[in-house]
């Protein structure tokens, strides 16, 4: 893995949490990296410490309007931010886009060539529209990862998947219309699991149908659907022939989450993360940006997270 690997880690992004208990809390980079430095794999890593992106940056997806409302809100420190799944705190706004710097600093290494791969454990805010906050999300780091590949660095062809257990409806309706956007995401069924979207027949609007592949699971689905689904992604990407691959992996689709009903385990998530290893060596000159997303239960994101990380070697 050498130096080629990346890992977005500091106090910036570990500050993204909310408090009082929830579910989103502000322990969970400490309790990745706590199981993450015990892995071989972590002396092979570059560590970067992220630096907050700027209002330019977070408005290549999101509304000027809604950023200067997270700014508000984060100045006022209190109330919420969406329908109440998302509440305000002193700086929620710097937290939120050092979370966005810091995928897009990994993303800027790897299109400059100086990093292959990267992880950014706090990453993969994909509920987050551009026009507001949803489902813990405040700024979508994976909207605004592809909106600056495309316009900064000239990527045309982007391939997003997903694999938490809630379907990435910010990325999905963001890009529904953009047929340089290939989308595969499996998650739980939307019948029983937030947000409720993210249907076989979504498969993109206009000029784009067909460039999006949305999988749901039933609850209680396990390694063997996992994979089954997985058996479409792949030629499904390389269809395409993507020039970036992005990979969102929540660790709330393993078992023992205690918000979704999936029954994963982590070594699903290794698959993936290997699996798209070799597809981006292919058509992308490596260039796989990783994010961690969603995942309640901390000894899973550990462990989960960990072994994408390995697999990323």
């Amino acid at each position: 893995m050498s130096n080629r690997t990346i890992l977005i880690t500091g106090a910036g992004i570990a500050a993204y949490g909310f408090p009082d208990g929830h579910p989103f809390g502000p322990d969970r980079h400490a309790a990745f990296m706590a199981t993450l430095e015990c892995s071989p794999a972590f002396s092979e890593l570059r560590i970067v410490e992220p630096e907050a992106a700027d209002r330019e940056r977070l408005e290549q997806f999101h509304t000027a309007q809604y950023v200067e409302f997270v700014r508000e809100m984060s100045q006022r420190g209190h109330g919420v931010l969406d329908h109440g799944d998302t509440p305000a705190f002193p700086g929620v706004y710097e937290a939120a886009a050092a979370v966005v710097g810091g995928t897009l600093g990994a993303l800027e290494e790897i299109l400059s060539g100086e990093a292959e791969r990267a992880f950014n454990p706090i990453g993969g805010l994909h509920h987050a529209r551009r026009d507001g906050a949803a489902g813990f999300c405040v700024f979508n780091d994976c909207g605004v990862a592809i909106e600056h590949a495309r316009k900064q660095f000239g990527v045309k062809r982007v391939a997003y998947v997903d694999i938490d257990a809630h379907h990435g409806d910010g990325v999905y309706y963001g890009f529904e219309d953009d047929p340089l956007v290939i989308i595969a995401d499996t998650h739980e069924d939307g019948r029983f699991l937030y947000p409720g979207t993210g249907r076989r027949d979504e498969t993109g609007l206009h000029a784009a149908a067909g460039t999006k592949l949305n999988i749901p699971l039933p609850p209680g689905a396990g390694d063997a659907e996992f994979h089954r689904a997985w058996e479409e992604i792949e030629p499904f990407l390389e269809r395409y022939e993507p020039e970036l691959y992005l990979l969102q992996c929540g660790a709330d689709s393993v078992a023992g989450d205690p918000i979704a009903h999936l029954e994963l385990s982590v070594e699903a998530h290794a698959h993936a993360a290997s699996r798209l290893r070799s597809l981006a060596d292919k058509t992308a000159s490596g260039r796989l940006l990783v994010m961690g997303g969603g995942g309640y239960n901390r000894d899973n994101l550990a462990q989960c997270w960990t072994r994408v990380v390995e697999a990323l070697r």
